[in-house]
């Protein structure tokens, strides 16, 4: 039976090694795979490199690279484990796979550059272990997750949906916008807060619940109304932003402070037993003036308050812009960009209706010219 030694060795001549010089130069370009075990990858690795162990790699390739032409580069400490994995690769059908030479030894001897990586606390490790098992998330995804900050504009009946799925996921900073307080007639929906909150603002009510679920999460009130003069500033310290607002004023303000500060808005809104969800990202794709240029005046557009809701209803919605949030954050999946996902309560139907950048919208068009900053309440009074 051959040795450890001579398995390297016969892998070595079959598969393709790659000096640490050449491995810098295709940094950014070819997925970097770190095979080496947990404890090893905590102590550094390249940059963006991505983690699977050697025990694991076979059965998690797939999802990290389903593209067999993909170009790949794998390391360990010293270039055993990643030519026996090259090797392995290449039997699955990979046809563009290397091992990094020396591994990160020499890499490390060449003064090339290390990266520490965000490690979790071993609470944390329990707390978001299901993350974890998934390849697309695994720890530097949920590092991602802690190091993100998202602006929840509302907190109310889509943004209490939003707000606990995304604390629960461990958003690292929340902040959210809302001037309002607890009313009785909210709790059929607004599932952030409870009767005992009854008069409280809605922002403290909402930091109080969302401390309770993940005191890894800072959020931050904002007990004041989105307006022309802090919307910009606001949506510009974060990375994302949600949608939860119920006026039209208020997404048409969010929409232009969003082109100027070029953050992605994950939009929602619901209507009786109907919601809609969309993701609009500056200058990339369609923004929430090309899908509706004018704001409507209010008697054509009348509030929850108004025509009523079903609660559950944006609960449903709420989830769905907690999921895409969390997909732009991680980088996977299609975002609904570009798509609007209309659902039916009634029917129990969601549809996928498509959409496109309007050459002449008013607001984006022009990306070196975004709208200016006004106040739009004047524009939605009664016609």
């Amino acid at each position: 039976m051959p040795t450890f030694k001579e398995l390297v060795a016969a892998a070595r001549a079959r598969i393709t090694e790659v000096t640490p010089e050449e491995a810098e130069q295709a940094l950014g370009r070819a997925l970097f795979i770190d095979v080496r075990e947990s404890n090893e990858y905590e102590t550094g690795a390249l940059a963006g490199a991505v983690h699977i162990a050697r025990g694991v790699l076979e059965s998690s390739i797939g999802l990290r690279a389903p593209d067999t032409s993909a170009e790949i580069i794998l390391y360990c400490a010293v270039g055993e484990r990643s030519a026996l994995a090259a090797e392995t690769l290449e039997g699955l059908g990979y046809t563009n796979v290397a091992s990094l030479a020396g591994g990160v030894e020499r890499w490390k001897r060449e003064g090339r550059r290390w990266d520490t990586p965000l490690t979790l606390r071993g609470d944390q490790r329990s707390r978001y272990s299901r993350h974890l098992l998934l390849p697309e998330v695994g720890e530097a995804g949920q590092a991602a997750l802690l190091d993100a900050r998202v602006l929840l504009v509302g907190a109310g009946g889509l943004g209490s949906p939003a707000a606990l799925y995304l604390a629960a996921a461990g958003i690292g900073t929340l902040g959210i916008v809302d001037h309002d307080v607890v009313d009785v007639s909210n709790l059929q929906r607004q599932i952030l807060h409870g009767t005992d909150r009854i008069g409280s603002p809605k922002v403290e009510s909402a930091r109080e619940t969302l401390r309770n679920i993940n005191p890894d999460v800072d959020v931050v009130p904002f007990k004041e109304r989105l307006s022309a003069d802090n919307a910009v500033d606001l949506v510009a310290a974060h990375d994302v932003v949600v949608d939860g607002a119920d006026n039209f004023p208020t997404r048409y303000l969010l929409n232009d402070a969003s082109l100027h500060a070029r953050r992605p808005v994950v939009h929602g809104s619901v209507f009786r037993f109907e919601g809609q969800a969309t993701v609009f990202q500056p200058y990339a794709g369609p923004c929430y003036r090309c899908l509706s240029p004018s704001p409507p005046p209010a008697d054509l557009a009348p509030s929850c308050a108004e025509a009523g809701v079903l609660g559950v209803v944006p609960g449903i919605i709420g989830s769905i812009q907690a999921l895409e949030a969390i997909k732009l954050i991680l980088g996977i999946g299609d975002p609904l960009i570009g798509t609007l996902l209309a659902f039916d309560a009634l029917e129990g139907e969601f549809r996928r209706l498509t959409f496109r950048r309007d050459p002449g919208c008013p607001a984006c068009s022009d990306e070196g010219s975004p709208p200016r900053i006004i106040e739009y309440d004047e524009y939605c009074i009664p016609g």
